[in-house]
């Protein structure tokens, strides 16, 4: 498996971020090859935190590019600030 982890500070509106995220994007990734599961978590104070769980890197890396464009198209007034990207095998799960 192959996780991507992405870190949003300064999310301006969590609660429809959430929606939005929950009608729009979740539907995308799940049509991604691959695909295990999302999570989209709100940390608190501004910070939004997802997590993306695929069979391969592959379906990561096409995740990776399908939530860049969807940002763009949907979240950007939401999400104002570039998300920090960490991406790699997953080596243990529970």
């Amino acid at each position: 498996m192959y996780a991507v982890i992405r870190r949003y500070e300064g999310v301006t509106d969590s609660a429809e971020a959430g929606r939005r995220v929950d009608e729009g994007f979740v539907p995308v990734l799940r049509r991604v090859p691959g695909f295990v599961a999302y999570y989209w978590v709100d940390a608190g104070d501004g910070v939004m935190v997802s997590t993306s769980v695929f069979e391969d890197r592959s379906g990561a890396e096409d995740s990776i590019r399908q939530a860049a464009d969807f940002v763009r198209d949907n979240l950007a007034p939401l999400l104002p600030n570039s998300p920090q990207v960490t991406a790699g095998p997953v080596v243990a799960a529970g």
